[in-house]
């Protein structure tokens, strides 16, 4: 999940087994949920011109850390829920402190579960300082090389005080060195906790996977394509007000899927559309 995180969805509840979910033809709807996904990753999309402006009024500035940090045992718990039992069992799982991310548990399948703030990811998004998000993520090993690093940076520098331009700079020149590395085929993230708090536009949740891309938008998936199931978005910002400082990093885009079930199986319901 990383940068931006992300997401902004909706949750409900629906029948089904594992599949995933079309897309809803109620374009309003639509917008919001493809804003959502990137409370946990990227935060994209976008929404309601007066829900932006409310949100940002909402949220004008960084409360303080403490308002974001949760109970050790709680947030591992949280951070495990973001993935059916048999991945996130043997997952790395991180936690947040007052200075950014520190691993609480070590794990052996490459995968690392982790809860994500509101600015852990996009800079523009209007819910970005809001202390209610918990976005629990499960990176698998391809995201956890490079999305994830990504993330535990931009947290640590955002709790340090620095500015944003410091914080794209410095992510940009990881990426540039390699002391980040570059995003592998096949990187993902899943998010399908019952208890996640994405957004405060809709039912708060949705079970989804996202998918990262090193491409600018997910046209070639088909993403946002009327009918299509899978949604998409720029990683590095919330709106397309942003184009010239988002050439500075390397193409990267988010595609999110809903899914009918949670993580412990039981149906996930779509919002009402």
């Amino acid at each position: 999940m990383l940068m931006t995180t992300i997401a902004r969805m909706s949750g409900g509840n629906e029948r089904g087994s594992l599949r995933t979910v079309g897309r809803p033809a109620n374009p309003r709807f639509a917008g919001r949920l493809a804003a959502r996904r990137m409370a946990c990753a990227a935060l994209i999309g976008f929404a309601l011109i007066g829900a932006v402006a409310h949100a940002a009024e909402s949220y004008p500035r960084m409360a303080p850390v403490k308002a974001y940090l949760m109970e050790r045992a709680q947030e591992i718990a949280l951070a495990r829920s973001a993935a059916p039992a048999s991945i996130s069992k043997d997952a790395t799982v991180l936690v947040l402190t007052s200075t950014g991310y520190e691993t609480a548990v070590t794990g052996t399948n490459g995968f690392v579960c982790w809860v994500a703030r509101g600015f852990s990811g996009a800079r523009d998004w209007p819910e970005r300082w809001s202390p209610k998000i918990r976005a629990a993520g499960c990176d698998n090993p391809q995201a956890a090389r490079s999305m994830t690093p990504i993330a535990k940076l931009r947290t640590a520098m955002t709790l340090a005080g620095r500015s944003d331009t410091e914080v794209a700079d410095r992510i940009g020149a990881a990426l540039r060195t390699g002391e980040i590395p570059p995003l592998g085929p096949g990187a993902m993230c899943y998010m399908m906790s019952k208890s996640s708090y994405l957004s405060d536009d809709g039912g708060h949740d949705m079970a989804h996977v996202m998918f990262y891309i090193p491409s600018k938008d997910g046209a070639d998936w088909g993403a946002n394509a009327s009918g299509s199931p899978v949604f998409g978005g720029n990683y590095w910002f919330y709106t397309t007000d942003h184009q010239a400082d988002a050439a500075k990093l390397p193409p990267l885009s988010v595609l999110l899927v809903g899914v009918a079930t949670w993580s412990d199986g039981t149906p996930a319901a779509m919002p009402a559309m």
